[in-house]
């Protein structure tokens, strides 16, 4: 699959260039998504290549998500001190297994999309942050001048969010 979907976008990339329109630019884009098992928000930034209703986007950006690690928890080892453990085995571990926070992870994206006469966007995208592509359909629909609504949906990625072209 994610053969095909890099064929379809070096294809379109090939026919679309030589005519690219005035319609390219940055674009960013807030999510709240479901990636890598965890729920966060997706923050980015790309650009448009966009040629006859047709548009290439490579996205770059950072996924912010929860940096709490299930089955760790603080314990008193005596002594007035706490040390990781991990629950599943007992054994202590390393004290960031515990930490809680935010972890952030950089991702990127590669979409290729067509737009029904400036409204409705719909097309295919590949999402990489660590592990291997995951390959997922897109919509978008305007909703102020240059801001779209904007979701995302494949094999363990969804996406909500707003997508700003400027």
């Amino acid at each position: 699959m994610k053969k095909i979907t890099l064929a379809i976008c070096a294809a379109l990339a090939a026919i679309g260039l030589p005519s690219v329109a005035s319609a390219n630019g940055l674009t960013v884009e807030a999510n709240g998504a479901r990636a890598q098992g965890e729920w966060g928000a997706e923050l980015g930034a790309g650009y448009n290549l966009s040629f006859q209703g047709f548009t290439l986007r490579p996205i770059g950006g950072v996924f912010v998500h929860s940096g709490d690690h299930d089955g760790y928890e603080w314990q008193n080892v005596g002594g007035g001190q706490s040390r990781c453990r991990n629950l599943g085995n007992g054994q202590l571990a390393d004290d960031d297994r515990c930490e809680s926070g935010r972890d952030v992870s950089l991702y990127g994206r590669l979409e290729a999309t067509y737009t029904l006469v400036g409204t409705t966007e719909f097309g295919v995208g590949a999402r990489i942050s660590g592990d291997e592509p995951r390959v997922y359909g897109t919509l978008s629909f305007p909703v102020l001048p240059r801001i779209r609504v904007k979701a995302n949906a494949g094999d363990r990625y969804y996406a909500l969010g707003l997508r700003a072209d400027l």
